[in-house]
């Protein structure tokens, strides 16, 4: 299988540098197959790139935004056969809009069953986001609204203040990207391509959770088992029993035979079949470049156990610090506050049972 990826930004974003930290830091070991309009930057540069044993495939059709269906099918099968690479980068000039690209793209892997289009970028120069949706508004805010992730370069050349206004700018073009805020050389190439890739932190913790919970179901479900075994042979596994708090677990405990139990107000039978993880907890997370310090965020996990923000079972973050990036775990009445390492931006994320989004994004200040 063959991933694509595609590097959208104006040009000056920093593309050609992204890439090459992606290529010596992220795609280690992979073989890899560059395809670059010709208004691309890298071309000035392709010594660079021929050491990596990279092959670069030169499009002579002009401009990618007006060649994309016939050459651009044709280059891309072409690669596919000639050099069967693991990953194909698609640099397209500055000038196109990212979703014509994507559309082209998706075009030749419906043909072509051994392609996938794994991830489409776009680099923003976080010092010209305003005046560039000022002026360049339907070019450039099509790169933005149509990037599963963005990754802003030159962030260190902007003030806190200002790097939280064009973060805001871009969220409220594209609510569901990453968007990189932390300096490239504080972070590893790895760390971009996770959020490239898209592990969110939320997924992480409700994974988290559902392994435990099913440990947790597989000693109750062995437990019982011996307890009742003439009463029930039916399939213990497939049931998971989820409940909003687990102590229920205790509760319902004696009663789990077949519907049998003769207490009206049980609601264990309705659980058997359909209740997972997803549908009882619910997370809320948030991503951003805001500064806490550790005695803020020791305030607002302590609040936490309050009952006001919701029945909150998690909480995990990294987050900027003032004095460098802290992370933060959070178990009902304990949590701990650690220094941490940069990642692409803050994240944050709560788990728990009826959430207030509302009253938690005013604690965190978001």
């Amino acid at each position: 299988m063959t991933k694509i990826d595609i590097f959208s930004g104006f040009l000056g974003a920093g593309k050609t540098t992204l890439i090459k930290k992606l290529i010596a830091e992220a795609y280690a070991g992979e073989k890899l197959v560059l395809i670059e309009n010709e208004f691309g930057e890298i071309n000035i540069d392709g010594g660079f790139l021929k050491e990596s044993g990279i092959e670069i495939s030169e499009m002579s059709a002009g401009c990618i935004c007006c060649s994309l269906v016939g050459d651009f099918n044709k280059a891309l099968r072409e690669v596919v056969e000639q050099f069967h690479p693991d990953r194909i980068l698609i640099e397209p000039s500055g000038v196109g809009k990212l979703s014509d690209v994507i559309v082209a793209v998706e075009r030749t892997v419906d043909e072509c069953p051994e392609l996938t289009l794994n991830s489409y970028v776009t680099v923003a120069d976080a010092s010209k986001v305003k005046v560039y949706m000022k002026n360049f508004g339907e070019f450039y805010n099509n790169q933005i609204e149509a990037a599963g992730t963005i990754i802003l370069s030159r962030t260190q050349k902007l003030s806190q203040e200002k790097l939280e206004a064009a973060a805001a700018m871009l969220r409220e073009k594209n609510p569901d990207a990453a968007i990189l805020t932390t300096p490239w050389d504080e972070l590893d190439g790895k760390t971009i391509l996770s959020a490239v890739e898209k592990v969110s932190l939320s997924e992480e913790l409700l994974e988290k959770l559902r392994r435990e919970h099913e440990l947790e179901e597989a000693e109750h479900a062995h437990h019982h088992h011996h307890e009742h075994e003439h009463e029930h042979h039916h399939d213990h596994d497939e049931h998971e029993h989820e409940h909003e708090h687990h102590h229920d677990h205790d509760e319902h405990a004696h009663h789990h035979h077949d519907g049998e139990c003769g207490d009206p107000n049980c609601s264990c039978h309705e659980h058997h079949h359909h209740h997972h993880a997803d549908d009882v907890f619910s997370s809320w997370g948030k991503e951003t470049p805001k500064l806490y310090s550790k005695a803020a965020l020791d305030d607002i996990l302590t609040k936490l156990d309050s009952g006001d923000y919701g029945h909150i079972l998690r909480a995990k973050g990294i987050v900027n610090g003032e004095g460098g990036w802290l992370e933060f775990d959070y178990v009902p009445e304990e949590h701990e506050v650690r220094a941490g390492h940069p990642d692409y931006t803050g994240r944050l994320c709560v788990i728990g049972a009826e959430l207030d989004e509302g009253k938690l994004a005013e604690l965190f200040g978001l």
